[in-house]
């Protein structure tokens, strides 16, 4: 091996071992604040709460916004655990959502999108990523980012990265151009994991967030999720950011990633996200998401029939064999979604075979005999039986 890059990487193992020695003192010495007391209204930090307080109530309203109450109250518990103190003060919003993301305003109201929820693999890793976000109002980063905008116009450009105006896409550019500084990231990865050891949770998954997330990002055809996504904009996914999560972690190991618990909580709402997700229609992304679904859980049904969806739906060269493939996987595993019968069969009646497809159609509406297309999928049976 070159001298020079055996050098390198000495040099980079060192710095890595200093940066967790300094991660243990530092959780040592840092203490959360006090609560934050609403400020005077006609202050600019006043004005920016009053605001919250409305885009809040927008959201509450919002056919974006869940309202289920066990699946609110889990997400909820798991923020007041980590804010400690401030659990009075955070206000967990879940939002129906394909994509990768969380947020939290200067008021306390947080969001959790559903794209997050089916990315992350454990409780754990859900709450890495929310106490990143409560690091951030601990230490007030999004008033500094306010203090550095001057122009009205870009201020109500900021308001809309924390409601559901515009589109998603348009929320992605805003990310980036209102981002967090790479100091302001790091302190807040720091106080994260802080508040991870002190819930009970195991800080190395932390790391394993951003791992995953570099697949999708390495997926893409251009290689940035950031024009799609906010938190691969505002939030940069680098790998050199992942070795330092781990790292810092494995300065103080321990605590737990309650994945059972997890699953448990999320099952009900999987399928429905996995196929929000499939409709997305980044292909690459979404394959790249539940091939590795797949590895992580090779017993779940569901993951494959999603997997043969997006193949299906991109439909370039030869993506039905793999469709195909999944699908029967899906079958034989046992347990699988309707709609696994529902794409095998659309499949069949692409390739002209017919009496496959009208077997598989069946099977879709003895699984699904009330499904939204029944009549649609009848006239497909009866087309396929001439």
């Amino acid at each position: 091996m070159n001298r020079r890059v055996i050098l390198a990487a000495g040099c980079l193992c060192a710095a890595w071992l200093a940066c967790g020695s300094a991660f243990a003192q530092k959780e040592k010495e840092w203490a959360a604040p006090p609560r934050f007391v609403r400020p005077e209204i006609a202050t600019d930090e006043g004005g920016l709460w009053s605001m919250m307080d409305r885009e809040e109530t927008r959201l509450r309203r919002s056919p974006f916004s869940i309202r289920d109450p066990a699946l609110h109250d889990y997400v909820q518990d798991i923020a007041c655990r980590l804010a400690g103190e401030h659990c009075a003060d955070v206000r967990v919003h879940l939002v129906h959502t394909p994509l990768f993301n969380a947020s939290m305003s200067p008021n306390g109201m947080m969001q959790v999108w559903t794209g997050l929820m089916l990315r992350v693999d454990n409780e754990a890793q859900l709450a890495a990523v929310l106490g990143h976000e409560i690091g951030h109002y601990l230490s007030r980063h999004t008033l500094e980012r306010l203090r550095d905008i001057k122009s009205r116009s870009a201020f109500g450009q900021f308001l809309g990265l924390f409601g559901l105006v515009g589109a998603v896409g348009q929320l992605a550019v805003l990310a980036s151009a209102f981002a967090y500084s790479r100091d302001q990231e790091r302190e807040a990865d720091r106080i994260g994991l802080i508040l991870m050891r002190q819930a009970g949770y195991d800080p190395l998954e932390a790391s394993k967030v951003w791992r995953n997330l570099q697949l999708e990002l390495k997926a893409r055809p251009d290689g940035d999720p950031s024009r799609t996504n906010p938190m691969f904009a505002s939030h940069p996914a680098s790998e050199e950011r992942q070795q330092t999560l781990k790292t810092l972690a494995e300065a103080a190991p321990g605590g737990s990633a309650f994945e059972e618990r997890w699953k448990e909580k999320l099952t009900p709402f999987m399928r429905g996200w996995l196929a929000d997700e499939v409709k997305r229609g980044q292909h690459e992304e979404s394959i790249a998401l539940f091939t590795r679904m797949i590895a992580y859980a090779p017993t779940r049904p569901e993951f494959f029939c999603a997997r043969a969806d997006s193949y299906r739906t991109r439909g370039k060269g030869e993506d039905w064999k793999a469709a195909q493939s999944d699908y029967d996987a899906a079958i034989s595993i046992g347990g699988e979604p309707a709609e696994t019968h529902r794409g095998l069969a659309a499949i069949y009646r692409q390739r002209k075979q017919l009496p496959e497809a009208r077997a598989s159609f069946q099977r879709y509406l003895e699984l699904a005999p009330d499904a939204p297309d029944a009549a649609m999928i009848k006239s497909y049976i009866e087309e396929s039986g001439t």
